[in-house]
C-alpha cells in the first residue's frame, strides 16, 4: 500500500498524545482517523476504512489490551495490524499483550522517528494480504461456475477458522494447532472445491441427481484441485498454505469411517484441515437454499452432524462444532445480511482490484 492509501486509526484518551501521535503519522503522509478508547475504535474500524492501529495501553472504559482481544475476536474486511503505545515495559507486560493480539510495542514518550519505521513496518505486513486476496478470487473463480453457491465461500472458511481456533484450546491439538495454523485454514478452506474448474458443465450444472457415471466425474474435482496445488508446490516447496490447500482439495470428501473419496481414509489418517473443512462445508450446504431443496434450520442441521459424528465426521471436530454454535449462527446471519449475491460480489471484486493497485 501507498502511505496515502493505508488510512490509521490512533486510539487515545490524552488529547496531548492523540495530538503528537496524529501529527507523527500524518508528516508520513497516512490519513487519520481518532478515537478516546476501544469501544469508539470498534465503530471506526466496523466501517472497514482502517487496517492499522496505534492505541494507548491504559484507556477508560475499554483499554488497549482488551481492544486487540476483541479485534482478534471478530470479523473484519482484512487483518488489522496493532501497534501498542505503553509506558509498561516489563516481560510479563509484553507478553500479556502479544497474547491479547498486539503486533508491535512502543514505549512512550516514543521517538516520532521510531513511530514512522513501526508503521512501515506494518504496512509491509499488510501487504501480505495481497496474496490472501488473490487465492481467493481463485477459488471465487471456480464457484462462479455455480450460480446457486452464493456466499458459500466465505461463509464456510468462517466456520473453519471457528473450529480450528477452538480445537486451538484443546490440549490433544497443541502442538498442531496454533494462531497460524487458524489463519491458513482460513486463508486455504475456500480452494477446496477449486477442482471444479476441471468438470464438464453437463455434470456440474446438472439439475437433477447425478447417474453413477456422472458421479465418478464429479468425484474427480478433489484429485484435480489436489493436482493443481501440488504443481503450484513443486515451485514454491514449503509454502504451508498451499500444503495445506491441496490438503483440504483432496481430503474434505472422505469420511471418519473410511466410506468416502477419492482415497477412502478413514479416521486420523485424514489430515486434520480436511475433517475441519468438512464439517464448516457440510454444515453451510444444509442451512443454504439450493434448487433442489429448502435451507435447513439450525437445529435440523445441529441434529444431522451430531447423528453423523463418528460416521461421517470426525467427534473431535463436531464437539467443537457443538462448544461454538452460536458463532455458527452468527456468522450465517450476517452473510444473509447481504441484500443479494451480486451486492456482495461488487463489493469483493472492488477491494480486491483496489488492494492490487495500491500494493
Amino acid at each position: 500500500m501507498l502511505a496515502s492509501n493505508l488510512k490509521i486509526l490512533i486510539v487515545d484518551d490524552d488529547e496531548v498524545s492523540l495530538a503528537i501521535s496524529r501529527r507523527t503519522v500524518e508528516q508520513a503522509g497516512y490519513a487519520v482517523e481518532s478515537a478516546r478508547n476501544g469501544r469508539e475504535a470498534l465503530d471506526v474500524l466496523a466501517r472497514g476504512e482502517c487496517r492499522l492501529v496505534i492505541t494507548d495501553w491504559m484507556m477508560p472504559e475499554m483499554d488497549g489490551v482488551e481492544l486487540c482481544r476483541q479485534i482478534r475476536a471478530r470479523d473484519f474486511c482484512g487483518y488489522i495490524y496493532v501497534i501498542v503505545l505503553t509506558s509498561k515495559g516489563e516481560k510479563k507486560d509484553i507478553v500479556e499483550g502479544l497474547t491479547a493480539g498486539a503486533d508491535d510495542f512502543l514505549t512512550k514518550p516514543f521517538d516520532p522517528a521510531e513511530l514512522q519505521v513501526r508503521v512501515c513496518s506494518g504496512k509491509r505486513i499488510l501487504a501480505l494480504e495481497t496474496r490472501d486476496l488473490a487465492i481467493f478470487a481463485l477459488a471465487k473463480l471456480a464457484e462462479s461456475r455455480d450460480p446457486e453457491t452464493g456466499a458459500h465461500l466465505e461463509r464456510m472458511r468462517s466456520y473453519a477458522r471457528i473450529l480450528a481456533g477452538r480445537l486451538a484450546g484443546a490440549p490433544k491439538y497443541s502442538g498442531l494447532v496454533d494462531l497460524d495454523y487458524v489463519r491458513t485454514i482460513y486463508l486455504t478452506s475456500p480452494l477446496h472445491d477449486i477442482g471444479k474448474v476441471g468438470i464438464p458443465d453437463r455434470v456440474l450444472l446438472k439439475a437433477g441427481p447425478l447417474d453413477e457415471q456422472e458421479f465418478e466425474i464429479m468425484k474427480r474435482h478433489t484429485l484435480i484441485g489436489a493436482e493443481t496445488l501440488d504443481a503450484a508446490l513443486c515451485h514454491h516447496r514449503g509454502a504451508r498454505f498451499l500444503e495445506m490447500g491441496r490438503d483440504i482439495a483432496l481430503t474434505h470428501h472422505e469420511r471418519w469411517d473410511g466410506g468416502g473419496y477419492p482415497q477412502g481414509l478413514a479416521g486420523e489418517g485424514i489430515p486434520l484441515c480436511g475433517r475441519i473443512v468438512t464439517v464448516a462445508d457440510v454444515y453451510d450446504a444444509l442451512t443454504t437454499k439450493r434448487s433442489y431443496k429448502e435451507a435447513f434450520a439450525h437445529d435440523l442441521t445441529r441434529s444431522i452432524i451430531v447423528e453423523e459424528s463418528g460416521t461421517h465426521f470426525d467427534p473431535d471436530v463436531v464437539g467443537a462444532f457443538l462448544d461454538c454454535e452460536e458463532e455458527f449462527i452468527r456468522v450465517r446471519a450476517q452473510f444473509a445480511e447481504c441484500e443479494s449475491l451480486a451486492e456482495l460480489e461488487t463489493v469483493q471484486a472492488r477491494k480486491f482490484l483496489e488492494e492490487a493497485v495500491v500494493i
